[in-house]
């Protein structure tokens, strides 16, 4: 990286925590340090939302998705706007009408202590497993494409973020998330434009757009029913509604970013903001990635993205064997840039048969290009079984590395790190507001000052910073990482959104009840997971229909099991 690259990054990191402290300094309450003296206004609360939403990951992975397997990712956010409108509908109000620190308040109200304890519980633990996961995430790309130490790597992020996350709390998360997704959206902008520059001169941005087509990469809607297919439009309407509507309504990274709102109607709009943008957002990020693709077509790619593990497998038996490899994989992208070329011509002249013939060839060439790389994975788990062989999260970073002009480099970096700060600020914040709110003064110290618990909350936040970083420390890749935190996150949100919405609609479940269905549905869905071969969007669904179907049954059968008698009914 060049003396500019290395400016424009750290200057854009410095800037940011500098002014997240100096912004949010003064905090002497816990009203101030935990909604941030409920002050924010919509555009705020929207960006903050967004920007907890947007971690590296999504910068990093979902390009090389969409590089390796097309748009179809973009469907797993169909459900999302329909979500917030329900949440703005029902769940904002409830939550502004208890004037409450945490979404699991209000379950204690509605239920018991012991359910209240339980969905704090179920998002503790996987927010604080994703916390890791979003701190781990760019680390082990940026240090195995830069040459820096992995650990060094993770504990510069996650110092970073702990620092002003626990000195300003939400205020000065919500206000550093607000200039992170400018920096995050300018350079994504930035690289956009850059990949359409470096096409070649005689393939116009329509004919790219075409061939990307004619590739299989824009096929953004897939109306099959076919239960393992990953995604589809009824897995995005149903599996990912569920999804949105468990993390913006019950989850505490959510919650709190939109509560710190002066109204209701400032959180609605903050909400809505993302019920526009998210979908548009994250389809330019998958379009990004097929214009990488695009362009790689007609400059050859490297045979394997991560370039340690190539240059390892150089210095072992194996040697021969990647070196026939690379040279058919050479062999091969001459023969498709060619077809290509002859494709593009074909097109501009509307030679409909020529097209129909090269398309047919352009796509046999690349079929057998991944199958030369299939002989390589393979290669690599002969020398080493336990190698993670998917290499789609290195395919943006390497084009940056390679392509883009010093400055850009930088920048984008700076995006990659903003966002991982800003999700990670997010997490971490929520952490310890529901460590502090829910376990600690409902459970340890029930009467204490305000500036004590002001001061737990503070601790109790650094020390998921410490759990986070320690996490991403011993953390192994998993498959794309995108897919892993959603993955993550569909195996808890079905249990804790059915606890909320028995605890919204069916006003004859009490405590007991309830708290017995979240159990049992939590078990279910996890031996189902390691069981069943279905899409995992499925197990948002699937948890909350269990927790709302056995919750009834159980109280019908057990009419004498209601929890707390008086349990007041909060909507």
């Amino acid at each position: 990286m060049s003396i500019i690259d290395w400016t424009v990054l750290l200057g854009t990191l410095l800037f940011i925590v500098v002014y997240g402290i100096w912004k949010s300094r003064g905090s002497k309450n816990i009203n101030d340090y935990l909604l941030g003296d409920n002050s924010m206004k919509w555009g705020t609360i929207g960006l903050s939302v967004m920007a907890t939403q947007a971690s590296a990951i999504t910068f990093l992975s979902t390009p090389g998705l969409a590089y390796e397997s097309g748009m179809a990712f973009v469907q797993n956010y169909f459900g999302l706007p329909i979500a917030i409108i329900i949440v703005s509908a029902v769940f904002i109000p409830i939550f502004y009408k208890l004037k409450v620190y945490t979404a699991y308040e209000f379950l204690e109200n509605r239920f018991d202590l012991k359910t209240r304890s339980l969905g704090a519980f179920l998002f503790l633990v996987q927010r604080g497993l994703a916390a890791g996961i979003t701190i781990y995430a760019p680390a082990i790309i940026l240090s195995t494409m830069l040459k820096w130490d992995l650990s060094l790597t993770i504990l510069v992020t996650g110092i970073l973020v702990v620092i002003y996350t626990v000195s300003g709390g939400t205020k000065a998360v919500s206000l550093t998330q607000k200039y992170q997704m400018a920096v995050i959206m300018g350079g994504m902008f930035v690289a956009f434009f850059m990949i359409i520059d470096h096409l070649p001169d005689y393939l116009s941005f329509n004919n790219a757009i075409h061939i990307a087509g004619k590739m299989g990469k824009l096929e953004a809607v897939d109306f099959s029913f076919d239960p393992e297919k990953r995604y589809t439009i009824w897995t995005g309407l149903t599996g990912g509604l569920f999804l949105a509507l468990s993390y913006f309504g019950t989850d505490q990274s959510q919650v709190q970013r939109y509560l710190t709102g002066t109204s209701v109607a400032e959180s609605r709009l903050g909400l809505i903001f993302n019920a526009i943008l998210k979908v548009p957002m994250q389809f330019f990020i998958l379009f990004v990635g097929v214009m990488v693709f695009v362009f790689y077509q007609f400059v050859q790619p490297p045979l394997y993205f991560k370039q340690a593990e190539m240059e390892q497998i150089y210095s072992t038996e194996y040697r021969d064997e990647v070196e026939q490899l690379e040279s058919a994989y050479s062999q091969n992208f001459e023969l498709k840039k060619q077809q290509l070329e002859d494709l593009v011509v074909a097109m501009e002249q509307n030679e409909n048969g020529k097209v129909a013939s090269l398309t047919e060839q352009v796509r046999q060439s690349d079929a057998e290009a991944k199958e030369i790389r299939g002989e390589l994975k393979g290669l690599l788990l002969a020398h080493d079984p336990e190698v993670e062989t998917k290499d789609s999260d290195y395919v943006f970073l390497t084009f940056i590395m390679n392509y883009l002009p010093k400055g850009v480099i930088g920048l984008l970096l700076a995006v990659i790190f903003s966002a991982a700060m800003s999700s990670t600020s997010g997490e971490l914040n929520a952490l310890g507001s529901t460590t502090s709110v829910d376990f600690y003064k409902r459970l340890i110290k029930k009467e204490g000052s305000d500036k004590h618990y002001l001061v737990a909350s503070k601790l109790l936040t650094a020390f998921w910073g410490v759990v986070a970083i320690g996490f991403a420390l011993f953390a192994r890749l998993l498959e794309n990482l995108i897919e892993a935190v959603n993955i993550l996150g569909s195996i808890f949100y079905g249990t804790i959104l059915g606890i909320f919405l028995v605890a919204f609609f069916v006003k004859f479940v009490k405590g007991n009840a309830v708290f017995i269905a979240a159990v049992m549905a939590q078990i279910i869905v996890i031996i189902s997971f390691y069981t069943f071969e279905i899409s995992y969007l499925w197990y948002n669904a699937i948890g909350c229909a269990l927790v709302v179907i056995i919750s009834m049954l159980f109280q019908l059968i057990l009419p004498g099991a209601n929890g707390n008698a008086d349990s007041r009914q909060a909507a």
